[in-house]
This record gives C-alpha cells, structure tokens and sequence, in this order.
C-alpha cells in the first residue's frame, strides 16, 4: 500500500508497532517478527539504506551479491525492531511535526511517550520513491543517524572481504537475534 504522505507512512508504522507490542507476550520473537517483516520492508527503503551503508563497496558488488546483502539486511532490521519492540506498558507514539529535510527528504519528527520511563523523540529521515514514500533513515533522541552508526559498524568488515563478509556477518546477528 502506497503512502500518500511521509506523516501516513509514519502513523500507520507506528499503529503496526503498537499493535504487535500490545500482543508482544502472546506473539513471543518468531511472531512478532513474522508480524513486522511485511510493514517494515514497506516502510522503509532497505535497500538504499544498505546501498548507503555500504558505500562504495555497493558498486563492486554483483547483483546477486547486492540481492543477498539486502536479505541480510532486512532479516537484521526486522530483528532488531522485534527485539526492541518487546512489551507493551501503555506506550503511544506522538507526531509532532513535518519538516523538510535535505535532498528532498521530509523529517517526521515523532516522539515516544512511555509512561513508566523518559519519552524518546525519534526522528524518521522518508523520501519519495518509485514505490511511494519510504523511511531511509532514524535519527534517535541523541542527534545520531542509525545509518550512521551502521556505517561505521560496517566499514571495517566491508574493508577486510568486502560485501560477501558482511552478508555472512548479517546473516549471523539475525540468527543471533533470535535467540534472545
């Protein structure tokens, strides 16, 4: 489905996270992640995320090499995203505005209300694509791009075998993942 605009993209992400934490016990990892991997491959641009995080590494690769790096990927930020999102204690999410960003991009500027804890703004980087808007990137409450933080996470492996290496060190921390 086609997000109209960069705030629906965000409103009905938000509503799917809300929906699997408030199942989250009776869904236990493998569900919540069976739950969250269609709307987080429709939500976000996985594969210019990674295209991103891997940087110029990306053009040597082979598109096979590029299909089985983005599985990997993908397969890593469902999991994460079904780690994290783990409980629910009366969370709702908030958004508080949009503004353009660079390059075309809109920020929706949102923020997480937890009642027991500190609320957290997030901060979703979307951009238009073929497919509609899509999220490229989370900046979290500290200023600090995820795709950042996956980029400098990734830039040793990458530099010592390339795409092939961090494919099999992906496929490992979604295995990882799991396991918790």
């Amino acid at each position: 489905s086609h997000a109209a605009n960069p705030r629906n993209l965000i409103m009905n992400f938000h509503s799917k996270l809300l929906d699997v934490m408030q199942n989250s016990e009776n869904l236990g990892y493998g569900g919540r992640y069976k739950q969250l991997a269609p709307h987080i491959a429709n939500a976000f641009n996985l594969r210019l995320m990674i295209k991103i995080a891997s940087g110029r590494h990306w053009k040597n690769a082979t598109e096979d090499q590029k299909h089985a790096l983005v599985t990997a990927f993908s397969n890593v930020s469902i999991g994460i995203y079904a780690t994290r999102f783990d409980g629910y204690s009366g969370q709702s999410f908030e958004i508080l505005k949009v503004k353009p960003g660079i390059h075309g991009s809109q920020l929706v500027m949102t923020r997480l209300i937890n009642p027991n804890t500190d609320d957290i703004n997030l901060t979703y980087v979307t951009k238009e694509t073929r497919e509609g808007w899509r999220i490229i990137d989370v900046i979290l409450d500290t200023g600090i791009s995820e795709l950042a933080i996956r980029r400098s996470e990734y830039r040793q492996i990458l530099k010592q075998g390339g795409v092939a290496a961090l494919t099999t060190q992906l496929i490992k921390k979604a295995d990882l993942l799991g396991l918790n």
